[in-house]
């Protein structure tokens, strides 16, 4: 196959490629996924003139798209909406909550979805940098990616995944009364009651809807609190917030069998209980795709399932790098999104900042919210010691925006003595719209007297970040120091 091409890290750089009919293709880039990860490299690749083939088997966008983020929180908003009218009388305002129309709610999930879709195709499409190849790829040679027996040929390899919905051994999902959260998003209707098995992000996010929408919730988590990976104190609120909204949650009860009933499931968890529903979502984290791939037979070191990499993401096997959820660490859509950026600047020769994990903000979009970046409190202390770390948490009942709008909650600082803030942990309605300056105030390693200058606007809930912080630098003034 004739083609030539100079460096494209060159300022001079050019590119010309015929394709002969041998059924192969060659590019700068071949990115196997076309999720938040894949597309993002595509996109900044193409950006920096850079020769691109996007292999994806299903839709463009991915998990977080179609499957994940974004319908999950269209759901999350309906049952807001739900809350409120359900609500509204104690804002004066007289309103009936008739009931929930799942197939008005679908309709307003799925439209979100098709316009985000349309304007991504349009992105990827638009691009004449990139060629969008729609089919189920694999690693056939360390830098070569099959689709229906034609081969794309990279300098360099995107793997790009992604992950799908985990179960446990035993368990069988048969997509009716044992569901995922792939089916869950597809109820054409409003079930009576329903078990969440797995007390993370998914599970109390389905349960907080479901519970918006009428119905009666049980968790089952394994692990000694709800969304074990925040700060304990979060958990406890969110824990505390749940009681009073009439969810159920069993935690410290791992899962032993679940039996099919004549009118729905039976779950055992261990001591011998039982809870029964009318479904069981299982809701119990999502593992990485990456079986049968190829991966391994190329030279792609895999452990459980994951590929691993060193902190410029490359994967061991000469220019074949790894991103999103098939990398060990958070699985979130705008980690992927960045490590998709990071990979096509590094692989331009533009030698970007590695990206801190830590850094990477967490949102649990549930009713109250939980938002966070940086360390927790606990890990605060395991890293700098327990007498270098100090906290102070600003209760939310000193703001003014927070009590118009009746949420209770709280934003809690941990910092190293005599030096930067280290983690911020949030809970409450809307939180997760603070995290934008919470993100900056870690990332940039910002003292609380830095933020504690910051004039804040009022009324808003982004005045008690700057609360917490003049607390925390020793004035405080709507709080007790």
């Amino acid at each position: 196959m004739p083609f030539s091409w100079h460096d494209p890290r060159s300022s001079d750089a050019t590119w010309e490629l015929s394709v002969s009919e041998s059924n192969d293709a060659t590019f700068d880039v071949v990115i196997l996924g076309g999720g938040s990860g894949g597309y993002a490299a595509a996109l900044r690749a193409a950006q920096l003139d850079l020769k691109v083939a996007l292999i994806e088997k299903g839709k463009l966008g991915g998990t977080c798209l179609h499957n994940g983020c974004i319908p999950t929180k269209a759901l999350l908003h309906a049952a807001e909406i739900a809350d409120s009218t359900r609500e509204s009388e104690q804002f004066g305002v007289k309103a009936e909550l008739v009931g929930i129309d799942m197939a008005g709610v679908n309709s307003y999930k799925d439209g979100v979805v098709a316009r985000l879709y349309k304007g991504l195709q349009g992105l990827v499409g638009g691009s004449k940098n990139v060629t969008f190849v729609s089919g189920a790829g694999r690693l056939v040679g360390p830098n070569v990616v099959e689709v229906d027996g034609k081969r794309y040929t990279g300098r360099n390899v995107v793997l790009a995944t992604g992950s799908y919905a985990r179960s446990l051994p035993g368990l069988e999902v048969d997509g009716e009364r044992v569901i995922t959260s792939d089916h869950a998003l597809t109820l054409d209707r409003v079930p009576a009651s329903a078990i969440v098995l797995g007390g993370g992000v998914i599970g109390v996010e389905f349960a907080s809807v479901w519970k918006s929408f009428g119905v009666d919730v049980t968790i089952i988590e394994a692990l000694p609190r709800l969304v074990a990976a925040e700060d304990e104190e979060s958990s406890k609120a969110l824990e505390r917030a749940f009681r009073k909204r009439k969810i159920n949650f069993k935690v410290g009860k791992p899962f032993e069998k679940v039996e099919k009933t004549e009118k729905g499931v039976k779950v055992t968890i261990a001591g011998g209980e039982t809870v029964e529903a009318e479904l069981l979502l299982v809701a119990v984290g999502r593992g990485p795709v990456t079986a049968d791939l190829g991966y391994e037979e190329q030279g792609v070191k895999i452990d459980r399932g994951y590929v691993l990499t060193d902190e410029r993401l490359r994967t061991g096997v000469p220019n074949v790098y790894a991103v999103g959820d098939i990398v060990p660490g958070l699985q979130l859509a705008h980690r992927g999104f960045q490590q998709g950026i990071f990979v096509a600047e590094e692989i331009a020769g533009r030698n970007p900042a590695v990206i801190d994990e830590a850094g990477i903000p967490r949102v649990t979009y549930c009713d109250p919210e939980l938002a966070s970046v940086g360390l927790t409190e606990a890990k605060a202390k395991e890293q700098y010691g327990a007498d270098k770390v100090k906290t102070y948490n600003y209760n939310l009942g000193g703001n003014g925006k927070s009590q118009i709008l009746k949420t209770t909650g709280f934003i809690k600082l941990v910092r190293v003595e005599d030096g930067p803030v280290v983690g911020v942990h949030m809970v409450g309605a809307r939180v997760g719209e603070l995290i934008g300056e919470a993100q900056l105030i870690y990332n940039w390693e910002a003292y609380p007297a830095e933020v504690a200058q910051l004039v804040h606007a009022h009324p808003t809930q982004n005045e008690a970040l700057g609360e917490a912080h003049l607390a925390l630098a020793g004035k405080p003034l709507h709080a007790h120091a």
